[in-house]
């Protein structure tokens, strides 16, 4: 015989067996013993069985191995070596006329939380079964009449560590759920994401009964499918014994509309027999098989394990919830450091009732170990909530540990083109069927323009596929870079959206507010970004959900991409709304700040006008103004001003940034002269550098920027820089301050190095730090001298850490 993915490869209808433990009782099972431990002292009545099943027409046989697993077996016994026989015993009964599927039925026990039982231990006792299925030479393993979806990811993830033999998965149904609570559509979206080859449903009913079950199924299946039906629902006879009313033809004749579904594979379950698969091959023999085409054709589905969320195709925009994420939050971090949930929970809470359809769980913060918490938080989360998670984590073992806490398929947040990290998360995403973010980022240079993005996610995705992980785990986040200092980063961003959708036909995601990061009335040019995004073939974005502007803008949207039928999910959010109070921001960021004409060189840097600042100070040397007079009197009490308008909010990021450059290219301009004229002191030297591991280095540049213009001479050494080159350079320039940035959470770490280090060879250098995700406490934690939040603040800790006044110039 070929092999059995062959078989599912071709143009027919196929056939498995039918029930087992029925028959074995009528061939001297006593009732209360194992049919497992029966059958392999017994052997014979069990191989009669599946010789029978052959003889009619049966193309795969089922082992007797449906407990055969450490929880469901007498203490002591031999589980691998049950199970090798029994498979051996299957395979010498039917001798090549037909396959042979080792039959992986549920334990009986839950796993936690709903259980006692772990999931790597549920993960192992299958292992032992399958293994010992594996040595007996069956041909595919058959994981069946399973009630819980954590239970069914536990022996798939089992059978791919133990064989690469095709896998099928049967579950059952009690109406529209399992037992515990799992949809049809949400089981076959997990086991699709685990890359099985076979997904149906048996037992629990009759054929009538489980036709709405595999409607249910269908939506999103691109899987060969199984159906195996009881004989009808089972009724009491006149003895008061079960028994199931089907008889052999009206089986078979209900059959039927399974393969009209197009099931691949029909067989029989409980009350079956080997006449009804016989009557069964009879009644569909006239039926072409016809592959199911999906109607919902989402490139990527998330799913827990009572619910699927669905990206892109016709599905509406999907809010990944930003706010577990101890950045800038003194409760969480505090929390998290103890193991604590309760914050987290409290915004989790309030993310799903504004709207958010995952949540993203980020723990990174001092004195947090991840590799506990995270998935400690995760279980907690999965355990209260009913929606997909996202693990944001860059620490692989933390992430491996949450992902064994999860029944469904939650999202890895994020593989970049960081060597290593596709080569050791890929192969985690695939083994627990978890899609990840595809990051576009590789090196130390972040890719800015749509096409060096698009080179970067295609050589990521051949790699994805040479480590054979399928394109449906895949979406790609559009790497978000800001427009105060990349005016073109947004249209950037759109064309990498819109290839991801029309050519690579992948689910997409962005950061989103990082495109207003420094400029005024964030939210509006968020939500802008956010529906010109949507435009392009945006599948979701993370954001705080709480932004109203946010959700006006998404539900909007929806309705002008006729995504929302008849405007229904608009009109009942929106049919009361008014206009909201907001507008512009108070102060001059409600105007275009930074406008007018500059009448002094003072004003010319307050306005950001380099060129007009330099004719006017061509013009005052011309008419012999002091150079001194200009330098001290002027540009110094003006970009003083700047700082102060920034840190009042009248002032933002391109602001600051403008008016520094003028400031550096006037005092370039006058600084020869005041050297010339003797009156020019030394500055004072600063060392700066992001810290090691770290390829950010925007707010450094920044803040350098800044030090310039006040008298310091920076050393700036850029980014990823090891704390040992850090130290030596400050120890040769003579250098009484180091500062110090990291944007992430996983890199912040590294500057206690560089404290540790000048405390080891006892340097009176001082240390400062700042970036996004530092605080003052975290400062305070590794033995820092100071911690600034922005560019001003950390010229002002500069001079006070180096004892002179900030504004201080080297003009005298």
């Amino acid at each position: 015989m070929s092999d059995f993915r062959s078989l599912l490869a071709d143009g027919c209808i196929h056939f498995f067996d039918g029930g087992f433990g029925a028959l074995l009782q009528s061939r001297g099972l006593p009732p209360g013993v194992s049919p497992e431990i029966y059958g392999l002292k017994n052997p014979e009545p069990v191989a009669a069985i599946h010789a029978e099943y052959a003889a009619a027409g049966a193309e795969v046989v089922t082992t007797n191995t449906f407990g055969g697993t450490r929880f469901k077996l007498d203490p002591g016994m031999d589980v691998r070596g049950l199970n090798r026989e029994l498979a051996r015993t299957a395979k010498k009964a039917v001798d090549g006329r037909a396959f042979v599927a080792g039959s992986v039925g549920p334990s009986g026990h839950f796993i936690t939380p709903l259980g006692d039982v772990a999931f790597r231990d549920m993960v192992a006792a299958y292992k032992e079964q399958i293994t010992g299925l594996v040595e007996g030479g069956v041909d595919l393993i058959q994981i069946e009449t399973q009630f819980d979806l954590a239970e069914v990811k536990a022996a798939v993830i089992a059978a791919r560590e133990v064989c690469d033999l095709p896998v099928s998965v049967s579950m059952t149904f009690e109406g529209a759920q399992s037992l515990t609570g799992t949809s049809p559509l949400t089981f076959v979206d997990t086991m699709q994401n685990l890359g099985v080859d076979l997904i149906g449903t048996n037992c629990s009913a009759g054929p009538e009964q489980l036709a709405e079950v595999v409607r249910a199924m269908l939506p999103r299946l691109s899987t060969p499918l199984i159906v195996q039906p009881n004989a009808g629902l089972p009724v009491l006879d006149a003895e008061g014994r079960t028994h199931f009313p089907l008889g052999p033809e009206d089986f078979a004749r209900q059959c039927r509309v399974f393969a009209e579904l197009g099931a691949k594979l029909l067989g029989g379950c409980c009350g079956t027999t080997p006449a009804h698969i016989s009557a069964l091959r009879a009644s569909v023999a006239d039926m072409v098989y016809t592959r199911p085409v999906p109607a919902d054709a989402s490139p990527l589905v998330l799913t827990c394990r009572s619910a699927s969320v669905a990206f892109g195709g016709e599905n509406p925009l999907q809010i990944i919830g930003e706010r577990i994420n101890p950045t800038g939050k003194k409760v969480l971090a505090e929390e998290l450091a103890h193991n604590g949930h309760a914050e987290a929970l409290r915004l989790a809470t309030e993310q799903i009732a504004q709207g958010a359809a995952i949540l993203d769980v980020n723990v990174g913060a001092p004195m947090v170990d991840e590799k506990v918490v995270l998935p400690s938080l995760a279980l907690a989360l999965s355990s209260r909530f009913e929606l997909p998670l996202s693990l944001d984590t860059s620490d692989p073992v933390a992430m491996e540990n949450a992902l064994w806490t999860q029944p469904g398929s939650p999202l890895v947040n994020s593989i970049s083109g960081e060597p290593g990290r596709m080569e050791t998360l890929g192969p985690l995403c695939k083994k627990f069927g978890a899609p990840f973010i595809l990051l576009p980022l590789e090196g130390r240079k972040l890719p800015y323009t749509a096409q060096e993005r698009i080179a970067v996610i295609e050589r990521l995705l051949r790699q994805a596929d040479e480590l054979g992980i399928p394109r449906r785990l895949v979406m790609v986040d559009a790497l978000v870079l800001t427009v105060s200092s990349k005016p073109e980063a947004a249209r950037h961003c759109l064309d990498t959206v819109r290839y991801c959708r029309e050519t690579l036909g992948l689910a997409t995601t962005m950061g989103l507010s990082n495109v207003s990061f420094g400029l005024p009335a964030r939210e509006l040019l968020n939500a802008t970004f956010l529906a010109l995004s949507m435009g392009a073939g945006l599948s979701s974005c993370i954001a705080n959900p709480a932004s109203q502007r946010l959700r006006e803008a998404a539900a909007s949207a929806e309705v002008l991409l006729a995504r929302d039928a008849n405007a229904g999910r608009y009109i009942g959010a929106y049919a009361n709304w008014t206009p909201g109070a907001g507008g512009a921001a108070s102060g001059s960021a409600g105007g275009a700040v930074g406008g007018g004409k500059a009448t002094t060189p003072g004003a010319a840097v307050i306005l950001g006008d380099k060129a007009g600042l330099l004719a006017m100070l061509e013009t005052a040397l011309a008419e012999g103004t002091d150079p001194f007079v200009l330098v001290d009197g002027a540009l110094i009490p003006a970009i003083l001003e700047v700082g102060v308008k920034y840190e009042r909010k009248e002032y933002f990021l391109p602001q600051l940034l403008r008016s520094a450059e003028a400031m550096q290219a006037g005092f370039a301009r006058l600084e020869p002269l005041l050297l010339a004229s003797g009156r020019a002191e030394k500055k004072t030297p600063i060392v700066m550098a992001t810290v090691e591991g770290d390829i950010h280095d925007i707010g450094k540049n920044i803040v350098c920027l800044m030090l310039k213009n006040h008298g310091f001479e920076v050393f700036d050494l850029g980014k990823d820089v090891p704390a040992a080159r850090v130290v030596d350079e400050a120890v040769r320039v003579g250098a009484g301050v180091i500062g110090l940035s990291a944007l992430m959470t996983t890199t912040m770490v590294r500057m206690e190095d560089t404290v540790r280090l000048i405390k080891e060879r006892g340097l009176a250098i001082k240390v400062m730090i700042g970036g996004a995700v530092v605080t003052e406490a975290f400062a305070q934690s590794i033995g820092a001298d100071g911690f600034s939040r922005d560019a001003v603040a950390a010229v002002k800790l500069a001079a006070e850490l180096s004892g002179r006044a900030a504004g201080h110039t080297a003009a005298h």
